[in-house]
């Protein structure tokens, strides 16, 4: 081919490009292509199975008629086309959520002809968004949604909690909070944590949970060995399911925070010297498991237990999966119904809670319908304390010093100097060996006190640092009365 047709094919693709496409870079420098009228926007380097921009424009200059072009026209004329595209406004975009205009939120129903629904605290609506207002980005785990039914009259939710085997109205109240807190793109939510006896349907009500949002396609996964894969997987969907869990590393667990309330991981990118890739992720997430053994404090403070019971009377796979697909529309309708009563209302903020937003969220809920979702919530972290108590001894063992304080006394020492303290109280009279993972210095101690510091403040124990003249210091206070964040006296 000559220097002529190359020059004269790449001027017929960025011709057609340009009257056909709108392109834009996100805020991590990746440059994205939104046909003309439609939310969806596909990275223009991608060579994913979902689509790539360079396939959208093959097609379309064959349907026109414009001719079929090399590999060497299309990579010159992507070329120039991502150039351009770098002086464009940074906008962002967004899988299966969005913000939109005057305060709306949209969900992606993952359909070809880019229907959305749009919700606002007036109501909600099947549309096509303005693509200057919501900008898709699909993938594999982007599944397609039915066509959400209108005016259920609530009936959708009856028909989920007759499939789920939740063991009581609590735990009902808390599942249906999280719902709607996945329909929110800025709210974290915790992350429910489904446990029950063997047999209870953990797995199958986790995926019916996730498939309200993510649609049939969407599915439990096994956790991912290492953090890049979780990370991978996140960052590819909205909802991440987590199933049968047995054992959380402090890794896993730390990063399961992390993707709770928000982070970004930043890697050198392929091929470059100095270059870098930025990935910023908060999730939903779930989790499904019998027992995950010690759960660590800052990790019990993002997770919501839902407890789950063995039904009365089992039905096949096939039975029950065509029965909830036949529902889901009427279920999606009447979460979307009850999404819009909540936001509706106005009611105060908890501010006694880590997870304010959610605790907001239940509060709104409760003004809406009367279910007492604050309550549970109160109570599923209180019992979500004991379990970090009762799987750690250090936690019980200053608890059984703090017994021996007055109400309205504290006591101040060094970390050290609590180190031999505590290590004396636990070993008792008869020299009891110190467990595995004992604290083997002050500062150890010291960084695990911080960990258990909210655990011991709800059961009435403060912990504080500070400093005198000469050393610094850990002090332990037992208040006279409990605290307005104490909700269980000790």
């Amino acid at each position: 081919m000559s220097d002529d047709e190359k020059a004269s094919g790449r001027e017929v693709i960025t011709g057609y490009a340009q009257a056909n496409f709108r392109y834009f870079r996100t805020p991590d420098g990746t440059v994205y292509a939104q046909r003309n009228g439609m939310p969806v926007a596909r990275p223009i380097r991608s060579q994913g199975t979902t689509g790539s921009h360079r396939q959208e424009l093959m097609v379309g200059l064959y349907e026109e008629g414009r001719g079929v072009f090399n590999s060497t026209a299309l990579k010159e004329a992507l070329d120039l086309i991502e150039a351009l595209a770098l002086t464009k406004e940074v906008q962002p975009v967004h899988i299966r959520i969005a913000p939109g205009f005057d305060g709306a939120t949209w969900l992606d129903l993952g359909r070809n002809d880019g229907q959305s629904v749009r919700i606002h605290p007036t109501g909600w609506e099947i549309t096509v968004p303005d693509p200057h207002e919501v900008r898709w980005r699909r993938t594999q785990l982007t599944g397609e949604l039915p066509l959400p039914t209108k005016d259920t009259d609530g009936k959708g939710i009856d028909l989920l909690l007759g499939l789920c085997n939740f063991a009581n109205a609590a735990t009902e109240c808390l599942a249906i909070a999280w719902l709607i807190g996945c329909l929110g793109p800025s709210v974290p939510v915790p992350a429910p944590f489904l446990t029950g006896p063997q047999g209870a349907g953990k797995s199958t009500g986790g995926r019916m949970l996730v498939r309200i949002i993510e649609g049939m396609s969407g599915d439990l996964r096994r956790a991912p060995k290492d953090e890049e894969n979780l990370i991978a997987a996140v960052a590819a969907g909205w909802v991440t399911a987590l199933d049968n869990l047995s054992h959380l590393a402090p890794d896993l667990s730390d990063l399961m925070c992390c993707i709770v309330t928000g982070a970004e991981t930043i890697k050198r990118a392929l091929y470059t010297d100095g270059d870098v890739v930025r990935a910023r992720y908060r999730r939903p997430l779930l989790l499904t498991g019998i027992d995950v053994g010690v759960i660590r404090p800052d990790l019990a403070e993002r997770l919501l237990p839902l407890r789950l019971e063995r039904p009365t009377i089992r039905r096949t796979e096939a039975e029950l999966w065509a029965e909830f697909e036949e529902a889901l529309p009427v279920v999606l309708g009447s979460l979307l119904d009850l999404t819009v009563k909540v936001r509706a209302v106005q009611v105060d903020i908890p501010t006694d809670l880590r997870m304010a937003d959610f605790a907001h969220l239940c509060a709104q809920l409760d003004a809406a319908t009367g279910l007492g979702a604050l309550a549970a919530y109160r109570a599923s972290l209180d019992d979500l304390n004991d379990d970090v108590i009762e799987g750690d001894l250090l936690a019980q063992t200053v608890l059984k010093h703090a017994a021996t304080l007055a109400p309205g006394t504290d006591a101040r020492m060094t970390s050290s100097e609590w180190l031999h303290a505590l290590t004396q109280l636990y070993a008792g009279e008869e020299l009891r060996p110190l467990p595995k993972g004992w604290p083997t210095t002050g500062k150890v101690l010291s960084d695990r006190l911080k960990r258990l510091q909210p655990t011991l403040a709800a059961r009435g124990v403060l912990i504080d640092w500070g400093r005198t003249k000469t050393a610094r210091y850990i002090e332990m206070t037992r208040p006279a009365r409990p605290g307005p964040e104490q909700h269980a006296a000790f």
